[in-house]
């Protein structure tokens, strides 16, 4: 089938079926999942695997303009008022959430370097469900604004303990443990994302001055940001920091923030409709059964990590009340960096990538159809979404 005509199609299931779900109050999120399923090839088979696949470049372009969004909300004014509160938290729930699945699947009988690498991969957190719900129902308040910092780390985060879990675990098959596998690697990944992020966020807010028209601006950020992705591609770096970047310096530097940041705003909502409903096309129902026993407690224990950890991180900063109680329960999505991970230890490690795999692609299904509605929730009852919406 031709490819515009897919893409025609993929959109209009999208806006069908969150029609259908404003109905019932689902966020639009798990809504374009939903059509995205229902056309794909689990389904009614009008998009197959490959056609899916064929359209990465999309999913690719989405991601980085979801990171640039999340970038701009980092501003130094708000950054000096919160303090380290969203760093200590991202560490306490990022690690609590790794330790308790590590611990809890070893203590049921996984073996450790299987478990290492799960635990690894339970860190990871979706950003572009989260950032949609909070733009869908205009979240504004003390959970919203730790959230997007916190996801926004939560990547860095990420990159650092799978590289050191991955590197344990293949010592103990019977690899080699190197320094530069388990801490030179991902540090200079990081360092590389950030200043080439910092770069092209310097050139967007320098070069904006010279465009007067809107639209002009509107192509100077989507150059930049496609720039910042086929970049990462070509030198391995993390397109969500490098785009996370290029907003961040650009809303510190740029006295046109609020225009460039508009007009992306504006750009964006059709291109975030095709990503989630392409993610959803690639969800893949037939895992679920072969998940057994370990992939229900994967499931039962990120959860649990990510709820507690986040907690104990909110303790220690004293952070509002209702931080403590519901910002953990918003960090449940979990998408494509769960799934680049388990790809990358599939390539590793061969003996444990099939089930790695199974495992991931079931508890992306799992978080992704229900963690938008639970994110919805709990903005809900922190206040921070008017109730009826």
């Amino acid at each position: 089938m031709n490819i515009l005509l897919l893409i025609g199609i993929a959109m209009a299931a999208g806006l069908l079926v969150s029609r259908g779900a404003r109905a019932v109050k689902l966020p639009n999120v798990t809504a374009f999942l939903v059509a995205g399923l229902i056309i794909g090839p689990c389904v009614a088979g009008i998009i197959s695997k490959e056609q899916a696949e064929s359209m990465g470049v999309i999913s690719e372009a989405a991601l980085g303009f979801i990171a640039y969004a999340i970038g701009g909300e980092f501003k130094l004014a708000y950054l000096k008022k919160i303090g380290k509160a969203p760093l200590t938290i991202t560490v306490f729930q990022g690690l609590t959430t790794a330790i308790c699945v590590d611990v809890g699947l070893i203590a049921f009988g996984v073996d450790v370097p299987l478990a290492l690498l799960l635990g690894a991969i339970a860190l990871a957190t979706a950003p572009a469900a989260t950032l949609m719900v909070v733009r869908q129902y205009k979240a504004h308040g003390p959970v919203t604004q730790m959230l997007l910092p916190v996801v926004a780390m939560d990547d860095a985060l990420g990159l650092m303990v799978f590289s050191i879990s991955a590197s344990v675990a293949q010592g103990m098959l019977g690899g080699a443990v190197t320094v530069q596998s388990m801490v030179l690697t991902p540090i200079l990944e990081i360092v590389g994302s950030i200043a080439l992020g910092g770069a092209l966020g310097w050139v967007l807010a320098f070069g904006a001055r010279f465009f007067a028209s809107r639209g002009n601006k509107l192509a100077l950020s989507i150059a930049l940001v496609l720039a910042g992705v086929g970049l990462c591609d070509m030198w391995n770096l993390s397109s969500l920091l490098v785009c996370m970047m290029i907003g961040a310096v650009m809303v510190n530097l740029s006295q046109q923030h609020e225009v460039l940041m508009e007009q992306c705003d504006r750009f964006t909502p059709p291109l975030f409709l095709l990503f989630f409903v392409l993610s959803g096309a690639d969800l893949d129902l037939s895992v679920l059964p072969s998940v057994g026993l370990i992939g229900v407690g994967y499931l039962l224990l990120r959860s649990m990590g990510k709820w507690g950890g986040t907690m104990l991180g909110a303790v220690c900063v004293k952070a509002d009340s209702n931080i403590k109680k519901y910002l953990g329960l918003t960090l449940l999505p979990q998408a494509g960096v769960a799934i680049g991970m388990a790809s990358l230890v599939a390539a590793r490690f061969p003996t444990l990538g099939s089930q790695v795999n199974t495992i991931v692609l079931a508890g992306v299904l799992v978080f992704e159809l229900i963690g938008p509605v639970i994110t919805k929730l709990a903005l809900t009852k922190a206040g921070e979404i008017t109730p009826g919406k």
